[in-house]
């Protein structure tokens, strides 16, 4: 009689239990924040991307989109704006890195283990909410340097980092499944910049669309990122149509979890 490998337990993930999969989860969190610890550079992009990113932004290009100045006003416009493109350039990182567990052999160890397939993948996911929520502290850190001020309620102010939080979350499952699909990690760099691109430069995250081309200005009011933008401004400068953007970016953050969560942990599990 052939055994299966003991990871498997015959194909079936679901005799895996809730409690024991929430185990698996914390144990590989745990493995991860070890990783994290003996490698600090891992968190370099997290640390240093929104200071860079504020910085350029506000004393680059403030005074040109703002108005000689008005920097101030710019600042107050533009942080709420970068938390939406934290979450999506923190995602990135996640399929660059299953994608380099899979060439550094680290998979085949988790292949003869009784753990859920899911599991590796929700630990990943838990890992880099922490790095977001960091970058986004970092951002409104030096937002204050700069004079953000809020003037929405403490409770608008933890939705808005809320609901950038869970807009990251579920871009980081396109990205895993993308880190899944290509050969390199740097392919995953590469096609990922091709989809970051226009969607951050073509939203309302570093400037008002008004101005734009009629077309680009159509896409904008589409693109998930201006909704999140939009949103996030409302809540913490007090003013603005919240609800409206706040519920299409919840809808997109469902939409996107539901199509690609399942394909992303069905690649993994044929993977190993």
């Amino acid at each position: 009689m052939t055994v299966p490998p003991l990871g498997t337990t015959g194909g079936d993930e679901g005799r895996i239990g809730l409690r024991a999969n929430l185990r698996h989860i914390g144990a590989l969190v745990r493995r991860n924040l070890v990783q994290i610890k003996h490698d600090p550079e891992t968190l370099f992009d997290a640390v240093l991307m929104p200071v860079i990113f504020i910085l350029l932004f506000v004393y680059v290009f403030g005074g040109a989109i703002a108005g000689k100045g008005n920097q101030q006003a710019y600042v107050q416009y533009l942080v709420p704006g970068m938390m939406a493109m934290m979450g999506m350039n923190i995602a990135m990182a996640v399929g660059s890195g299953v994608n380099e567990d899979f060439r550094k052999g680290v998979m085949d160890r988790f292949r003869t283990m009784p753990i859920a397939r899911s599991s590796v993948l929700i630990a990943k996911i838990v890992v880099e909410l922490g790095r977001m929520l960091l970058a986004i502290a970092i951002l409104l850190g030096m937002g204050f340097l700069l004079g953000l001020e809020i003037h929405g309620s403490p409770l608008e102010f933890v939705t808005a980092i809320v609901l950038s939080a869970v807009f990251g979350a579920a871009l980081m499952w396109i990205f895993i499944l993308l880190g899944l699909s290509v050969k390199t990690p740097q392919a995953v760099q590469g096609m990922a910049m091709l989809v970051l691109m226009p969607l951050q430069f073509g939203s309302s995250i570093f400037t008002p669309t008004q101005q734009m081309p009629g077309w680009l200005e159509a896409f904008t009011k589409i693109n998930p990122l201006s909704n999140l933008a939009d949103a996030a401004r409302a809540l913490i400068n007090g003013q603005g149509a919240v609800a409206h953007p706040a519920l299409i970016t919840l809808a997109w953050a469902v939409a996107i979890t539901a199509v690609t969560m399942p394909l992303a942990v069905r690649k993994f599990r044929t993977k190993t």
